[in-house]
């Protein structure tokens, strides 16, 4: 039997009842700022202040922030393994571990970044859940998180930290917040700001959630909805140079950037498959066949975007 392994965590317990709120970061080793407002959480929020119990996971993928890494030396993305493998490998083990914090919580926030090849859209995202009570409150600590982009998509997808909290019942958001292999002291601010909302919506801090504008609130129960590594995939390997920029709106068959060799001889044009607002950006020109390079929103101007699943989806 391979060794199970002890995330590090952290519990605030607050002086009265309450929920316990899971918040995570690091689930891949290029995600920076998500680490760091962990940190800043734990030094920050005050027991006597808090109505139930905050755990804190700082960095859930250790091995792959040693290497320098997306994922570890199994090169798995932790994802996608979940609720994985006791028995697995070392990421499989790692979303074991991370599954049983989530089935112990009440709520999860699970703090992201694009990563050092991309970047997106500050948003707050959660799964279309069956369960209309965990759906109204997903919606509202995304709404509460405070940024930009509030984007609820299929719940049939899987291997997530937010599959695992799906099927426990669980609500629970993800966050998008920073990306390109840098790091922003000011998306910090921004994560920090936004865990103390989720805190005040679920009443875990005696002070009002502060009310911030929503610019794109899409809602896109379509299977494909999502799923950014699958979308507009790179139709050669080369080096990518984008025509568009994050947040440029789109339309369908605009060249939105060109795929080249060395040479620059052999060029592939690339183009939005449908109209939307660019969402997902890559930004690292090394790429191979089959890379996503863009995603959109399924919006084009500021307001509310609802899509249901097509019948005819698999």
């Amino acid at each position: 039997m391979a060794e199970p392994i002890q995330l590090q965590s952290r519990t605030i317990t607050g002086h009265r009842p309450g929920p316990h709120l899971l918040v995570i970061g690091g689930v891949h080793g290029d995600e920076f700022e998500p680490m760091l407002t962990c940190r800043r959480l734990l030094r920050e929020i005050d027991a006597a202040k808090l109505s139930g119990r905050l755990t804190v996971i700082p960095c859930v993928n250790e091995p792959a922030f040693a290497r320098c890494q997306r994922t570890g030396e199994d090169n798995l993305d932790l994802a996608r393994v979940c609720p994985g493998d006791v028995n697995g490998s070392l990421t499989q083990r790692i979303a074991a571990a991370l599954a049983e914090h989530i089935r112990a919580a009440d709520a999860l926030i699970d703090l992201h970044t694009a990563g050092h090849r991309y970047r997106m859209l500050q948003l707050a995202g959660y799964s279309l859940h069956p369960d209309a009570t965990v759906l109204e409150r997903q919606r509202s600590m995304a709404r509460a998180f405070g940024l930009p982009v509030v984007w609820g998509t299929n719940a049939r997808f899987n291997g997530t930290s937010l599959s695992v909290a799906r099927d426990a019942l669980k609500p629970a958001i993800y966050v998008e917040n920073g990306g390109g292999a840098t790091f922003d002291p000011a998306g910090v601010e921004l994560n920090v700001f936004g865990c103390r909302q989720v805190l005040r919506s679920l009443g875990m801090l005696d002070e009002p959630v502060e009310s911030r504008p929503v610019r794109y609130f899409v809602e896109d129960d379509r299977d494909h909805s999502g799923h950014l590594q699958r979308q507009h995939p790179s139709p050669a390997a080369g080096f990518f140079v984008a025509t568009v920029a994050l947040g440029e709106v789109v339309t369908p068959g605009q060249v939105i950037g060109h795929v080249t060799d060395h040479l620059g001889d052999a060029c592939h044009e690339v183009v939005a498959a449908d109209a939307g607002v660019v969402n997902f950006l890559r930004i690292f020109p090394s790429v191979q066949a089959g890379d996503a390079l863009l995603a959109l929103l399924p919006i084009t101007s500021p307001g509310e975007v609802k899509y249901k699943r097509q019948k005819d989806e698999v």
